[in-house]
């Protein structure tokens, strides 16, 4: 495998694609919120790094009334094997949503690692740092030729449901939501009908947002959800929470997708041992009585 950076910039992984193509795959890992109105893989076929193929976060799961729940090792090989991946191939992952330029792609290169393979990254900036320094765009769907890869799921990067309504009397790890502040505090709605918002009780709040930079277009217009922050910048973003990444960790959301913008922003600070709650909010909200949860309405 290539030897290159957690987060790679857009024009180290043009150089590496025209070098070594073949021990490379890109991935496009575009995913959007219930509420939001777009399919990640139309948004693919609109436009994408070319020779990359899609993954489909909500396919490559196991079935449960709980969104996005790990699949199978059975099902995570074959799955990445039709992606053209195989134990030895180096994968870079992005994600093209218009607010942030990490926001699902953490999600792919979490659960890659989860299963066992290393030789895995993201791509700084997102799909819009490799449109803002001229590279190619494709569109349509690629077709990888198949390979076989072999998945090991490591449980001790996960936390269950059980685990997580134990620690609320034990506090043996500390829980940081990664939603937003308003869906956190219960002051605004969650984007899945079925449930309402709030938290988990003694759990810390720290929105995925916060890890990453503001954006600059190329229009000198400034947005959210640019790059992400240097070590020393997310290493206080953690303190300013009362996160201490000396001290075991569990990252949540709402189904298990931006929890792993903090377990990566955890990575960066040399922490490599942070565990998400697969089941996340959605879980935690449709299994735990109403004394395990602290939520408010909202109208």
């Amino acid at each position: 495998m290539l030897k290159l950076n957690t987060l790679v910039t857009a024009k180290h992984l043009f150089e590496c694609i025209t070098k070594f193509p073949e021990k490379m795959r890109v991935i496009d890992a575009t995913w959007f919120l219930p509420n939001y109105g777009k399919k990640g893989f139309d948004n693919y076929k609109m436009g994408h790094i070319p020779g990359a193929a899609f993954f489909d976060i909500d396919a490559c799961t196991t079935k449960s009334e709980y969104e996005h729940m790990l699949p199978s090792e059975t099902h995570f090989a074959e799955y990445v094997g039709n992606l053209g991946i195989d134990n030895d191939t180096s994968v870079v992952i992005y994600n093209d949503h218009p607010d942030f330029a990490q926001f699902s792609a953490p999600r792919v290169w979490w659960t890659f690692r989860v299963f066992g393979h290393e030789g895995v990254h993201l791509l700084d900036g997102g799909l819009r740092s490799w449109r803002d320094a001229g590279f190619p765009i494709a569109t349509g769907v690629e077709t990888p030729q198949k390979k076989a890869f072999t998945a090991k799921l490591n449980r001790n990067h996960i936390k269950s449901f059980e685990e997580v309504a134990d620690n609320i009397a034990s506090q043996n790890f500390q829980v940081v939501d990664a939603r937003s502040a308003g869906r956190f505090h219960g002051t605004d709605p969650e984007p899945r009908e079925d449930c309402k918002p709030g938290h988990i009780p003694g759990s810390a709040s720290i929105p995925f947002t916060r890890i990453l930079d503001p954006y600059t277009s190329p229009d000198g217009k400034i947005v959210n959800g640019g790059a992400v922050k240097s070590t020393d910048d997310l290493k206080k973003v953690f303190t300013e929470a009362c996160v201490d990444l000396n001290r075991p960790l569990t990252t949540s959301c709402g189904s298990g997708v931006t929890a792993c913008c903090l377990v990566l922003a955890a990575y960066l600070c040399g922490k490599n041992d942070t565990c998400v709650y697969d089941g996340s909010w959605v879980e935690w909200y449709k299994r735990s009585s109403p004394e395990q949860r602290e939520e408010s309405p909202v109208d």
